[in-house]
């Protein structure tokens, strides 16, 4: 027997313990430095509370509902800006892949707005549209689609151009031609994009509410703040974070399925 095929069997498991266990690792190293350094670092609560501490005003918020009331404000804005982000930036994207002079006409207004920071245009989006829920995902959606935008015209361009040629000579229409060869050809670029703009979509919302909101995570944020609650600072930038990996993660696992093909081919 081949040594590697008897050394396989074992390493396998031993290296999924592994991609569980160090991240897991990872955190309580860092819980651990935080709570000596809250309990020796001679800070006061409200400039570093303590894991503990946080952690209780965590089960407080919850307990009280406000935790899940302001979270699922955040997390209605963070889909509807990433759906419209995603939405613009994939038909806009896919007509500047087909059309140089589309892309030509646009370049200059994109790079101007990617050089223009999000949290500069937040205040004048607020101001335009108000406090409520649309400037939140006109924040998030244009902060996604720059991404999305730029990887949908990025993955339409690597189609071999000779399986276009093919497939027209063979008189495939617009259409089999797009579902049959450049979505498939597109779709691990395209995914990447994805990817960004699931993360990038929370930081658009809560940037749109730090700025003005009646409700959500970034209010949450600025309430503690004012109250010097730093605690409920914490539990509300821990929530974002959540919510950032839990996206993240799905569009993961959206990519493991709809790439399963890769693998069996």
């Amino acid at each position: 027997m081949d040594i590697t095929q008897k050394w396989i069997p074992f390493s396998a498991p031993r290296l999924r313990a592994r991609a569980v266990l160090m991240p897991f690792f990872g955190v309580l190293l860092f819980l651990l430095g935080w709570q000596a350094l809250a309990q020796w670092g001679g800070l006061p609560a409200f400039i570093l509370p303590s894991p503990a501490q946080v952690g209780a005003r965590f089960v407080r918020a919850l307990a009280e509902g406000s935790l899940a009331r302001h979270t699922g404000i955040t997390l209605g804005e963070v889909l509807l800006g990433l759906v419209s982000g995603v939405s613009a930036g994939t038909i806009l994207g896919y007509l500047a892949a087909k059309h140089k002079a589309l892309e030509e006409f646009l370049a200059p207004a994109l790079a101007a707005s990617q050089a223009i920071p999000i949290v500069a245009l937040a205040p004048l989006l607020v101001i335009w549209f108000g406090a409520g829920i649309f400037s939140k995902i006109l924040v998030g959606g244009l902060i996604v689609f720059f991404p999305v935008l730029v990887n949908t015209m990025t993955g339409l361009r690597a189609v071999p151009r000779p399986l276009t040629e093919l497939m027209r000579s063979l008189r495939a229409s617009p259409w089999q031609i797009l579902w049959h060869l450049e979505i498939p050809a597109a779709l691990p670029v395209f995914l990447s994009g994805l990817k960004m703009g699931a993360t990038l979509s929370v930081i658009g919302a809560v940037v749109g509410e730090l700025v003005g909101a009646n409700g959500g995570l970034g209010f949450l944020i600025n309430l503690g703040r004012g109250q010097f609650d730093t605690a409920l600072v914490f539990v509300a930038t821990f929530t974002l974070a959540g919510m950032a990996l839990l996206l993240y993660g799905a569009v993961h696992l959206l990519e493991k399925t709809l790439l399963a093909w890769q693998e069996k081919a």
